[in-house]
């Protein structure tokens, strides 16, 4: 799962067509898939969940928020 540097998730939904803003969380390594969907959390991934998303991704633009 990776963290996000969005307040929000409605911030997250009006980036669409931006490069995601995301943090690597994972102690295996990289998580981040440039074309696909991806977990997220926010607004901070270790002390604050206050909500998760999949995003959608192509070329590492957001085409989706769900």
């Amino acid at each position: 799962m990776l963290g996000t540097n969005y307040k929000t998730k409605k911030e997250l939904k009006a980036s669409v067509g931006k490069r995601l803003d995301y943090i690597e969380t994972p102690i295996f390594g990289p998580e981040f898939k440039p074309n696909g969907t991806n977990t997220v959390v926010g607004p901070d991934p270790c002390t604050n969940r206050k909500w998760y998303a999949a995003v959608e991704c192509k070329d590492g633009i957001i085409v989706k928020v769900k």
